[in-house]
């Protein structure tokens, strides 16, 4: 399917050495991620990239972002799964904080690549609560819906944005190729290593334990900045995330349109050529103008 939905991708970012990677916000998603980034950036840490830019930033970069994680995960052919600062540049080049997926995915990468970041462990503070919304809202909202699952495989942008997280972010984070069993199974025990991991990464100087419920003080104390005159940003409920997913099948539909009717036509095509065979025999004539059909529709 990769083959298959390989698309031409946008030029590699290049950061400006003026900006250098300033925050590392490793915790694990529904952790307050879309909240900190918000608050971020009304810090001045502008660009703070988040795990929603990897599905909806334009242009897009999953493609980019599969192959780091694969390169994460599996290695490459001569053994090497180094991830550089360089490496990193070339998807987060243009942002000097990094929250969400990527940066949980890649927390020891990204901490090792960029020594001079602040880390802000960005938790829960009931294990069990975090487990229930991230089963509610990554495995019943996305991964157990057979229409998403659908869109994923009969349109382009959202076989990426789907692929990026279900075959190698995710399903390397939860040890399990079945990623909602995995996060069901092995959630709460990989999110405590995770997090104990980070605690024997960094300095104790350089690293912030916060909470959403701790708002701007502590945040402020570690990053030498005044604190805002006004509330600490509460975003992405369960009702925002919701409206994520709204926006992801309205920008899909399309593409999904289109492949699905081309789906259909080469279906009612290869129904015809075997109707036609049985009478005629021409069923290669039929079916190679099937399948001319669908090299020239999918992929859009």
């Amino acid at each position: 399917m990769e083959k298959i939905y390989k698309s031409k991708e946008p030029l590699p970012r290049v950061r400006d050495p003026s900006k250098p990677m300033q925050v590392i916000c490793p915790g694990f998603p529904r952790c307050g991620t879309e909240s900190l980034q918000v608050a971020l950036i009304k810090l001045g840490y502008d660009y703070t990239y988040h795990g929603w830019d990897i599905i909806f930033e334009e242009p897009n970069y999953s493609q980019a972002w599969s192959r780091l994680a694969r390169k994460k995960w599996f290695g490459t052919p001569d053994g090497d799964s180094n991830i550089t600062a360089a490496d990193f540049d070339q998807v987060l080049g243009h942002s000097i904080a990094v929250t969400d997926a990527a940066a949980s995915v890649f927390a020891a990468e990204l901490i090792a690549a960029y020594p001079d970041a602040k880390v802000v462990l960005n938790g829960r503070k009931d294990l069990d609560a975090w487990h229930r919304s991230v089963v509610k809202n990554l495995v019943e909202t996305a991964y157990e819906n057979w229409v998403i699952y659908i869109a994923t495989r009969l349109a382009g942008p959202a076989f990426w944005s789907w692929t990026v997280f279900e075959n190698y972010l995710w399903r390397g984070l939860f040890r399990d190729d079945n990623v909602a069993r995995g996060i069901r199974s092995n959630g709460k025990w990989i999110y405590k290593e995770h997090y104990n991991m980070i605690r024997g990464l960094v300095p104790k100087d350089n690293l912030l334990e916060w909470t959403v419920e701790d708002g701007w003080e502590p945040l402020c104390k570690l990053l030498g900045k005044e604190i805002p005159d006004e509330e600490f940003p509460k975003v992405n409920d369960t009702a925002a995330f919701a409206a994520k997913e709204g926006a992801w099948h309205k920008r899909n539909s399309a593409a999904l349109l289109t492949n699905m009717s081309v789906f259909v036509s080469v279906v009612a095509v290869g129904v015809a050529a075997i109707g036609s065979y049985r009478r005629s025999g021409r069923v290669f004539e039929h079916t190679t103008h099937a399948v001319n059909i669908l090299k020239g529709s999918i992929g859009r």
